[in-house]
């Protein structure tokens, strides 16, 4: 249905190349310093910290199954706040909010919701991996070949910018009103959507497709997972081995739950329910924290990267010695 006050595409038609304007947090003009620092910091600290954890792996000679998926969560990670992080600070020092073309618009979008939705792929490969780590000990290294990691991680990077190149084909041939004002830091789809000139269900299909896709199957297949290590769990008599076995889910469980908890509220509503100021707030938790979360939690908790990390530090001073 055609609608009054779409944005004019064809190229012909005018000089000046189409552009969005983000607003971010231009109603925040007095917390404009504090919020750059603070995001600037985060920003710094998760690229530290999954930067460490990457070199750390990579300089392994024998990396088990987990660490291989741990590295590759971290180069996801890495490029992930890479996508978003540097515009937000640029538009923070711009009063009015700053500008992105219509192809960087589009571009943004799909890289974060295939980095997303890649990520959403590994973390159901990782639970795999723990399945198999618990329930099936005896034949870990034999089902967990190096092969096999290697094409889930390339079959995860690929369903995830599959999925996502059809959403944002999707989303950008909508007719966009004449508002050109994003109201949000990054070109996120609720927010983009926003701007469609219809008031139909039909635009949020594709998104509802993606959702299925990258959220409700890995989380389904994370889910059966977890319900066979469940089950293998009540079988050990030994609380001492129950908990060994249950220490060695902990960190991709907590992750899970902090992804799927936020993506979920994100994406998985109507469109009626869109609230900008909400939607900035918890993105914020979803672009920012959760990356930081990543690295800490792992460090912590797994014993692994822990015994890696004290690798890596032990050769550097090593190196310094001599």
């Amino acid at each position: 249905m055609p609608c009054e006050g779409c944005m004019e595409r064809d190229n012909e038609s005018t000089d000046a190349p189409m552009e969005f304007i983000l607003l971010g947090f231009s109603e925040l003009l007095c917390l404009r310093a504090l919020l750059f620092l603070l995001f600037l910091t985060i920003h710094l600290v998760t690229l530290a910290g999954n930067t460490l954890i990457f070199a750390a792996v990579v300089m392994e000679p024998s990396r088990p199954p987990m660490l291989f998926f741990l590295c590759h969560l971290s180069v996801i990670e890495l490029c992930y706040t890479l996508v978003i992080v540097p515009k937000a600070l640029l538009g923070l020092t711009a009063a009015g909010g700053s500008t992105i073309s219509f192809p960087g618009c589009a571009a943004q979008m799909h890289l974060f919701v295939a980095l997303g939705g890649a990520e959403c792929f590994l973390l159901a490969a990782m639970s795999y991996d723990r399945y198999v780590a618990v329930c099936q000990p005896l034949r870990y290294a034999a089902v967990m070949s190096e092969g096999l990691c290697l094409r889930l991680s390339v079959a995860c990077c690929l369903g995830g910018f599959a999925v996502a190149l059809g959403l944002t084909v999707a989303v950008f041939r909508l007719p966009l009103c004449q508002s050109r004002g994003i109201n949000h830091f990054f070109c996120d789809v609720p927010a983009v959507l926003h701007l469609a000139c219809t008031r139909s269900y039909a635009p949020e299909l594709p998104l509802l497709a993606a959702c299925v896709l990258l959220l409700l199957l890995p989380f389904l297949m994370i889910l059966t997972s977890y319900a066979c290590i469940a089950a293998a769990l009540l079988q050990i008599t030994s609380s001492l081995g129950r908990g060994k076995a249950f220490s060695t889910c902990f960190s991709h469980l907590a992750i899970t739950l902090l992804h799927y908890g936020c993506a979920t509220f994100m994406y998985i509503r109507p469109k009626s329910s869109y609230s900008p100021a909400q939607d900035k707030m918890v993105s914020l938790v979803y672009t920012n924290i959760t990356p930081l979360l990543y690295p800490l939690i792992y460090s912590l908790r797994n014993k692994e990267i822990r015994g890696v990390l004290r690798k890596m530090l032990r050769r550097k001073r090593i190196a310094q010695l001599n």
